[in-house]
């Protein structure tokens, strides 16, 4: 079973900063590009980053000069690095695939979108 899992979400200070982790333990992807999501409580998933397998960036208006999606391609490793947070920005924060990705493990692979369960972010003083 592949699952995207992160890790790294945390209480913090307004003004301070977390790093979001996604990996897939036990499988390698085929150099997907990348997604963040996050969800406010009682309200809709919104996109926050994207990062394409040629590396190319994009974020949304409400985070863009403050949060850095990056890939470690050795460690398959996805990346979401949050400065100068905000109490708005509290929220439960997931990768995805950007589209159909491969994951391998040492016996099987497997093609489909994948989500993560979420980590969640808390920015308060």
């Amino acid at each position: 079973q592949v699952q995207l899992v992160e890790s790294g979400g945390d209480l913090v200070q307004p003004g301070g900063s977390l790093t979001l982790s996604c990996t897939a333990p036990g499988f390698t992807s085929d150099d997907c590009g990348m997604e963040w999501h996050r969800q406010f409580p009682g309200r809709q998933r919104e996109w926050v980053s994207s990062i394409s397998s040629d590396g190319r960036t994009s974020y949304a208006d409400s985070v863009k000069g403050r949060f850095t999606i990056s890939k470690d391609k050795a460690k398959d490793t996805l990346y979401l690095q949050m400065n100068s947070l905000k109490p708005e920005d509290t929220a439960i924060y997931s990768c995805k695939t950007m589209s159909l990705c491969t994951y391998c493990s040492d016996v099987r692979c497997k093609r489909d979108n994948f989500w993560g369960q979420g980590t969640q972010v808390t920015v308060s003083s």
